[in-house]
């Protein structure tokens, strides 16, 4: 019998917010959050690297701004999206094969910015 994987996933709601003894107090909403949304903030750098991977090509995604978490989940999105395998290490995506072209549409798609970098 296969095993099912578990998913990362984030909650909706993230706001820390549990309880207060305060009558006055009024929970913040989602609207006065000063977190913005992390896609099309920063610059995400595709890189193509071979060396120390016994010639094969990789493609290495870097400058994405957040935590471990969040890094895992927008990498397994990407490697679902683009078909490919890959992993996450020292906050950087590395995907197997040049596939700079098919990441770059999937991240204009996205609302992400991103650049060719390197290789």
């Amino acid at each position: 019998m296969a095993k099912k994987k578990k998913k990362f996933k984030l909650e909706s709601d993230e706001s820390g917010f549990v309880f207060s003894t305060n009558p006055d107090f009024v929970p913040p909403s989602p609207d006065d959050s000063d977190e913005d949304d992390s896609a099309g903030k920063t610059t995400l750098y595709l890189w193509l690297e071979k060396q120390g991977r016994g010639g094969k090509t990789a493609t290495i995604i870097r400058g994405h701004e957040g935590n471990d978490l969040e890094l895992k989940l927008f990498a397994s999105q990407i490697k679902s999206a683009l078909s490919t395998g890959g992993s996450v290490k020292d906050g950087e995506i590395i995907l197997q094969g040049d596939v700079r072209d098919k990441l770059g549409a999937w991240l204009d798609k996205e609302g992400w910015k991103w650049k060719k970098a390197g290789g």
